[in-house]
């Protein structure tokens, strides 16, 4: 497919439910286009503070003000149409001066099918990254609807994913079951859906050593990194941690949950009704730097998500990251999380709060455990689910909708190192001992090591 003129092909990337770059998944994706050779626009909403207008690392980000929080029907409704025609009314902007010959829009919501129809009739090809299954959220968050009203909404729901797969040109899945429903439910040819994970780039995403503030004092530290969300469960983090502390009788344990979503406030609500105040930490927002702090000093990572029709097919970003710092965890037992995790993750029944709590207590009662766990599940994420081939893939997916030829030499190499967060020394993951001491420890640099691995001052 010819771009329209001279110079590379030009992608256009949109995404509603979260701003660009905090989106980790579509940035890779945005920097692997780049990277290769794509003039990369994207549309997304504003985060706090953020401009109108943002040109990072040659990446052409448009921000529209997001749409004030949707409660009810009516109000997603409002929602999605004014993010549709903010989005319809930037998608002018960008074609005027950058031009785009591949639309991506990354669901939620099953809404841009339509903006990609109306630029069809310019020639411009369709790409659906489906990150999300709507009908399968409306069952998780609502269950089998039985009155007329809900119906129609699933069946409207329903619909909207059906146009989206039958548009598209091409659908990139997250794992093998959103692939399957792309083929069965979708309608869409083998060939035409192609399979990228969302895995964590683990040349910079791996453990640095944190500093002494973000335990503030504790023995041990749990950590929870994502949405917080209806579907999410972290609701069931704040019930173990009640059980665990003022059940179990457990001291010197702090636990941070790091994110944001629908229900922040009424979890922090219930964290202060459960006498917890003291033990929880919100931070809201987490940027790299943040997550890395966190998750490098966390003794066990926390993954709540209870098994419903859309988090057991779905892919946990959250289990592939805390395995990139080497951090063992503790997961509801999910289809596409033992994908992921395999046997680095400690498994238990959907729901079971207590086994929950007695697994969060063995891997804190045995640093041996701890660990062999966190080796392995940093070996499993590097090896297996690391970004760079699923880069490989996404980008072919751009080469042959385009007819671009591929430009291997364009990859990052592995030799190409990023550096830590500015102040902070990435653990030496080579250095078998203190890997073995970290873990076990979590804590800064040995006073006698005279030479860090690699730090930015």
């Amino acid at each position: 497919m010819s771009s329209g003129k001279s110079g590379p092909p030009r992608v256009l990337i949109i995404v509603q439910n979260l701003p660009v770059p905090l989106d980790r998944r579509v940035w890779l994706e945005c920097q692997a286009l780049k990277a290769n050779g794509y003039s990369v626009s994207v549309i997304c909403p504003k985060g706090p503070g953020d401009p109108s207008r943002q040109v990072i690392d040659g990446i052409a980000i448009y921000k529209y003000r997001p749409a004030p929080g949707a409660k009810g029907l009516g109000g997603f409704a409002l929602e999605f149409i004014y993010s549709w025609l903010r989005t319809a009314a930037l998608s002018i902007q960008v074609r005027r001066e950058r031009g785009f010959d591949v639309i991506q829009a990354c669901n939620p919501p099953d809404t841009y099918w339509l903006l990609a129809r109306l630029w069809r009739l310019g020639g411009t090809k369709f790409i659906f990254d489906q990150h999300d299954l709507n009908p399968e959220l409306y069952l998780s968050r609502f269950g089998e609807p039985k009155a007329l009203g809900g119906k129609l909404q699933l069946r409207g729901l329903r619909w909207l994913e059906r146009m989206t797969y039958h548009t598209a040109d091409h659908v990139i899945s997250t794992n093998e079951s959103y692939k399957r429903l792309a083929i069965t439910r979708g309608g869409k040819a083998d060939n035409h859906v192609t399979v990228v994970r969302s895995g964590p780039d683990t040349r910079s995403m791996r453990p640095v050593y944190p500093p002494t503030f973000i335990r503030s004092g504790a023995d041990k530290l749990l950590v929870y990194l994502g949405i917080m969300g209806p579907q999410d469960g972290v609701e069931m983090i704040l019930h173990v941690a009640d059980d665990l502390i003022h059940r179990r009788g457990r001291t010197g344990l702090r636990v941070a949950l790091l994110g944001f979503g629908d229900c922040l406030e009424d979890l922090k609500r219930q964290c202060t009704e459960l006498g917890l105040d003291q033990h929880v930490i919100f931070t809201g927002r987490a940027d790299r730097a943040m997550i890395a702090d966190y998750l490098s000093a966390a003794d066990v990572g926390l993954c709540p998500d209870l098994k419903t029709p859309l988090n057991d097919v779905s892919t946990m970003n959250k289990t592939m990251e805390y395995m990139a710092y080497a951090l063992p965890s503790v997961s509801f037992d999910l289809i596409e999380t033992r994908v992921s995790g395999a046997d680095t993750v400690t498994y238990v029944p959907s729901g079971d709060k207590s086994a929950f709590a007695d697994a969060i207590e063995e891997l804190l009662n045995d640093s041996d455990l701890r660990v062999s766990r966190g080796i392995a599940a940093r070996a499993r994420v590097s090896k297996v689910l690391d970004w760079a081939p699923q880069a490989s893939r996404y980008v072919s997916v751009f080469d042959d909708l385009t007819g671009k030829s591929a430009d291997p030499s364009a990859h990052v190499g592995p030799g190409d190192q990023p550096a830590p967060p500015k102040g902070r020394t990435f653990v030496d993951l080579e250095a078998e001992a203190e890997l073995r001491r970290f873990i076990i420890e979590r804590t800064g640099l040995p006073a006698n090591d005279a030479n860090p691995a690699v730090t930015v001052a």
